[in-house]
């Protein structure tokens, strides 16, 4: 997951959400409940977690899961439902991870498991073609305004390793720009530091990276294009695609500026080159057709997963059709997957789209988002702590620090020790958070006004003691 990776190697209807959407409670009440709150302790947490690191690198199947980057041990979820985790110890938790984005609508989304569990009596896995997949991709290219067509995967990662060879292909050439702070993945094209911060060759992220695999990676500072425009002066005609988190929520959360995508988009035209967005996160999140409906910049290509799987692993790339029909067996760029196109995750994907669609949806999302944000940087503020935050759609993200905050290196100047304790702290009185200052966290339909209320109030008092 993303840029806390580089962090660590340097040190059915509508009316099922009615109660969400209709919740608005006072949060006087919440806040003198909260005012002294209980903490929790972990000891079964850290009895399975001290097993786990003989038994996997670091006791985790992911690195950011290991909190390496807030200090102390993760603790070790039993359950989730609904806007909540449970973990092995009993404490109970109001989750804005949200499994890293895919639990838009809830954890458990009754409807999803029934969905699924209906679909499991006719097997797990086909490896051959299921008519769940022309219906998921129907609603994928009715959404989304780049996608006319579309390939299935497994990851995200696996459909960013897909896009970059058909972009490459699509162009013959050879060269891409990406920018400092978007992770795309961990193939090796794509593990690659910006140094500096201003246009440069990339040098790779992590051991193991060939120098020779990142040498065509050329890395742009985001929210300046003129980084961008320098980069394709230096290598006029060898660009293949530019390719970005439209919304960065690999570095914390970073919003682009009115100009920066529409001014993309002229760049890659004039230059000959694919605009490729990259809306795992994004997708369906921000907005019903992602970040590309939300700005309304459209791209050549785009890159999905998270919420298309409904809580199952999935990816997904897809544009226009003239590119897509590069890709085996429509044409020469091969790309291939054992269970790509999963009935299982197919299924859970259409169910989570036909909820995400209800009107309002997305701006019911935000308003929570905002309201969350707001709550959060007025109690810092109260507290003498430099801070700022933003949010689009069922996304969000804060930083210690003034701000604003336009690109990476902007972020790297918040507070990580103090970020750490205030990850820490939350988490102790029932706020699991990202534990990572470099990652956004996840608004669903299902918290409601009492979640959030319960939340800015423990943060009153978290931050009235760091």
């Amino acid at each position: 997951m993303k840029l806390a990776l580089a962090f660590l190697l340097a040190s059915s209807s509508v009316s099922a959400y009615a109660p969400a959407f209709a919740a608005r409670k006072s949060s006087t009440a919440l806040n003198s409940a909260v005012a002294d709150s209980k903490t929790y302790t972990f000891a079964k947490s850290e009895e399975i977690f001290k097993e786990a690191q003989d038994l996997m690198p670091g006791g985790v199947s992911s690195p950011v899961r290991a909190f390496k980057s807030v200090g102390g041990n993760p603790v070790v979820f039993d359950k989730v439902k609904g806007a909540y985790a449970w973990d092995v110890d009993g404490n109970k938790y109001i989750d804005y991870v949200g499994t890293w984005g895919p639990a838009i609508l809830g954890h458990a989304d009754d409807d999803v498991i029934a969905a699924i569990t209906e679909t499991m009596q006719k097997g797990t896995s086909f490896g051959a073609p299921c008519p769940l997949e022309n219906d998921l991709a129907k609603a994928v290219i009715a959404a989304v305004p780049s996608v006319e067509m579309v390939r299935f995967t497994n990851s995200g990662t696996e459909a960013c390793m897909g896009m970059i060879r058909l972009v490459r292909a699509f162009t013959g050439r050879e060269k891409i720009i990406k920018f400092e702070g978007c992770y795309h993945g961990h193939a090796d094209s794509f593990l690659v530091q910006a140094g500096s911060g201003v246009a440069t060759l990339g040098l790779p992220d992590s051991p193991g990276v060939p120098k020779a695999a990142t040498q065509a990676t050329m890395c742009a500072e985001y929210n300046n294009l003129e980084s961008v425009k320098k980069i394709f002066e230096d290598n006029k005609d060898e660009i293949a695609a530019i390719i970005l988190e439209p919304v960065v929520g690999n570095s914390g959360f970073i919003k682009p500026d009115e100009s920066f995508l529409k001014g993309l988009r002229q760049m890659a035209d004039e230059n000959g080159a694919l605009l490729v967005f990259d809306e795992v996160m994004t997708g369906f999140r921000v907005a019903y057709g992602g970040a590309q409906e939300y700005f309304g910049v459209t791209p050549d290509v785009t890159t999905m997963g998270k919420v298309i799987g409904g809580g199952l692993p999935v990816g997904a790339y897809g544009g226009r059709k003239d590119i897509m029909q590069m890709v085996a067996p429509a044409g020469p760029m091969y790309q291939a997957g054992t269970l790509s196109g999963n009935p299982l995750a197919m299924r859970a994907g259409i169910e989570t789209l036909k909820k995400l669609s209800a009107p309002g949806a997305h701006k019911e999302l935000e308003r929570k988002s905002k309201k969350l944000v707001d709550g959060i940087v007025a109690a810092a503020k109260k507290h003498g702590h430099a801070i700022c935050g933003d949010q689009a759609g069922g996304m969000f993200g804060w930083y210690f620090t003034e701000g604003p905050v336009k690109n990476f290196q902007d972020a790297t100047k918040a507070d990580p020790a103090k970020f750490g304790k205030w990850h820490r702290m939350m988490l102790e009185r029932g706020v699991y958070l990202a534990p990572s200052m470099y990652e956004a966290g996840f608004m669903s339909m299902v918290h409601t006004d009492e979640d959030i209320d319960k939340t800015i109030a423990i943060a009153d008092e978290v931050l009235s003691k760091l």
